[in-house]
């Protein structure tokens, strides 16, 4: 399982130790860890694995890249190489309960403006769920039922804990004080489909919205 994010000079993996990953005759099955960034902005339309790649930051065209190189391993190679691209990940300690706990929620309002999720255990199901059915050179999106907008999820987590939300604040005005990470997470607008998990993988969601996976990280402690 591969999850290092590549650099300006590609995958560090298959840079330093392509040889020795192709030398390895047991492998069965190999997983890299790319992102839904990979497709840019499609302003609000729905991508499928089939969707054109466009991404707009400097981390997600190396994954681009890194991906690539991935897949023509498994094209030319014959190496059992899959690719799934993650949405937001949360879970216990890194949610939006988290942030409402801690006094750092933000209510960012930007009507139509969509994020997909996935908690962390449902990415450890898929990925056991693909390693039950290896298809070499296959590309997964990994996300959630229901992308929803980020005021959206804080609200519901302040709800869960019993505290009164933050004021929503527009996009135009909150942009001010974002650091450039931030914002380029809030350039692309998408909604991402991830029928193939369903179909393909036979994969049932644990937490198929935020709703349900926030309920299960407060239960949880986080």
């Amino acid at each position: 399982l591969i999850s290092a994010p590549p650099g300006a000079d590609g995958d560090p993996v298959l840079v330093h130790h392509e040889r020795d990953v192709l030398a390895i005759e047991s492998l069965r099955w190999v997983g890299y860890l790319s992102t839904t960034g990979v497709y840019g902005d499609s302003l609000g339309a729905q991508v499928d694995e089939n969707a054109p790649l466009s991404p707009t930051s400097t981390r997600s065209r190396q994954r681009v890249e890194a991906e690539a190189a991935w897949l023509r391993l498994a094209r030319d190679r014959g190496l059992p190489a899959h690719v799934f691209r993650l949405a937001g990940i949360y879970g216990p300690g890194r949610s939006a309960i988290d942030q409402a706990r801690n006094g750092q929620a933000r209510r960012i309002d930007k009507p139509g403006h969509l994020f997909s999720r996935i908690h962390v255990d449902d990415i450890a199901n898929v990925l056991r769920a693909s390693m039950a059915r290896p298809n070499p050179g296959r590309v997964y999106n990994v996300c959630d039922d229901a992308p929803a907008a980020a005021a959206d999820v804080t609200l519901y987590a302040c709800e869960l804990l019993g505290i009164a939300p933050p004021d929503p604040v527009p996009f135009e005005e909150a942009r001010l004080q974002m650091s450039p990470m931030a914002l380029s997470f809030w350039r692309d607008n998408r909604r991402v489909s991830n029928r193939r998990i369903h179909d393909e993988l036979g994969v049932a969601l644990k937490y198929p919205d935020y709703r349900a996976g926030l309920r299960a990280v407060l239960l949880d402690g986080g």
